[in-house]
């Protein structure tokens, strides 16, 4: 069963938490461990409004939205999380046919990991935004090259994180979304939750970042995130700059985010933080 959130407006984001760094953290979750998992061996999922779930996979989050009957997933971890996501539809009481679709912030391989696997066993569109749609088809790749991966082995993070990153992708490193189609305005607000699409170009050419206003919910992707196995602090924070395809546009977006109507951050990495705009800017003023 998912966990509820008691009292989301805690400062879950707050460096005494020991989040960083895999301490005790909040609700039981480490980022120092490459999968946190209940007592069942389940994937940890928090409901942090009333329709809205938040799993935490492979160093990686992806969410899921219920509107009762229907469900849309957000983003969909590392190719080795697929089982995962599959597990987490059904530990919120629905069925694979449940999807109503599947949203990409980008296709980075550690959000669309999940996605072939939904798709040939539901069936299901899968939506992100119109220019990311070239990435996800593979006309061109923006994300981290090997060079720079084998960099990440010159600190202990690095190498833990590379350990974790390997294995989750083996196998599957030219995966590709070949049903992947824009996110129109009335396909995104027919779909549970009612989402809005937010251009948040950088951390790709076409990442796009999701709102749901009647709950106040911004699913922030990697253009806004809480934490990173190569990070050495929590707290909303742009990603390291060997992620970013246009680090400046990278931190331009997340400024932009802050400004939007939410009361809830779900980034991709990272706890979800209560929506704090002041407290946001002032931490990626120093980044």
């Amino acid at each position: 069963m998912a966990t509820r959130y008691e009292g989301v407006e805690m400062a879950l984001w707050e460096t005494s938490n020991g989040v960083a760094d895999g301490g005790s953290g909040t609700r039981g979750l480490s980022w120092g461990a490459a999968v946190c998992r209940n007592e069942r061996g389940l994937v940890k999922i928090d409901q942090i409004s009333d329709s809205v779930y938040v799993v935490a996979g492979t160093n990686v989050n992806w969410a899921l939205v219920s509107d009762g009957s229907r469900v849309a997933v957000i983003d969909a971890g590392y190719p080795s999380d697929s089982a995962d996501v599959i597990a987490s539809v059904g530990e919120i009481g629905h069925r694979l046919g449940d999807i109503a679709a599947v949203l990409i912030t980008h296709a980075h391989l550690d959000h669309i990991g999940g996605v072939p696997t939904l798709v040939e066993r539901a069936g299901m569109p899968v939506y992100t935004g119109e220019e990311e749609v070239r990435h996800a088809k593979r006309e061109y790749l923006q994300q981290i090259s090997p060079v720079g991966m084998v960099k990440q082995l010159a600190t202990a993070r690095g190498r833990r994180w590379v350990s974790h990153t390997l294995p989750a992708i083996f196998g599957h490193i030219r995966m590709t979304l070949p049903t992947a189609t824009p996110a129109r305005a009335e396909t995104l607000a027919a779909l549970p939750g009612g989402l809005i699409a937010i251009p948040a170009p950088g951390h790709t050419s076409g990442h796009t970042a999701y709102l749901m206003p009647s709950e106040g919910v911004l699913f922030s992707g990697d253009a806004l995130v809480t934490a990173h196995p190569l990070s050495p602090r929590t707290g909303p924070q742009i990603l390291p700059s060997v992620f970013n395809h246009d680090e400046s546009g990278t931190h331009d977006t997340a400024l932009r985010l802050v400004t939007q109507p939410a009361r809830i951050l779900v980034p991709g990495h990272g706890l979800p933080v209560p929506f704090d705009p002041a407290r946001f800017r002032e931490a990626l003023s120093g980044q």
